[in-house]
């Protein structure tokens, strides 16, 4: 995969174009390279599958989403002043309405316009780390209820 990318990249700097003759690898003068397509239409388009060890997205001026817990747990959030974690019953009525989770595309959407990585995987943590407060808040209301419990079994 390193040589073929090295390979590539070398056809591109030296402004060539390349035509396999079932189109392997095009590269385009206008700096877009095609593996499995003659018609890129990105700096690099695969039409297939890739098979690699590790893939590294730049997060340079992304937001990671540690203003879930930041608003949760000091009330508000510098990072993103604009985030409210949802109640658990408006949360309820728009999946019950939408049929998937607030912020993220739809089944269709994906399908029609496909996904940005880094963008889902930041959206993907932000609803993990909702479901985690979530969970402690259902903790609490449950170590709530054992105490009360507690109490009423002790007064008989």
């Amino acid at each position: 995969m390193k040589n073929a990318l090295l390979i590539v990249t070398a056809l591109l700097l030296s402004g060539q174009i390349v035509h396999a003759q079932k189109t392997k690898v095009l590269v385009e003068r206008n700096g877009k390279v095609g593996i499995g397509t003659n018609q890129p239409d990105e700096l690099l388009t695969v039409k297939g599958v890739i098979h690699t060890r590790e893939v590294k997205v730049d997060m340079k001026g992304a937001l990671a989403p540690d203003y879930v817990f930041e608003s949760y747990f000091d009330g508000e959030s510098e990072l993103n002043p604009n985030y409210q974690l949802m109640e658990l019953s408006e949360l309820r009525t728009y999946l019950e309405e939408k049929k998937h989770l607030p912020g993220l595309p739809s089944a269709a959407n994906m399908q029609q316009e496909g996904i940005m990585l880094r963008a889902m995987n930041l959206k993907l943590l932000e609803k993990i780390e909702e479901l985690t407060i979530y969970t402690l808040q259902q903790q609490e209301t449950i170590d709530q209820l054992n105490l009360r419990l507690k109490k009423v079994e002790n007064n008989q």
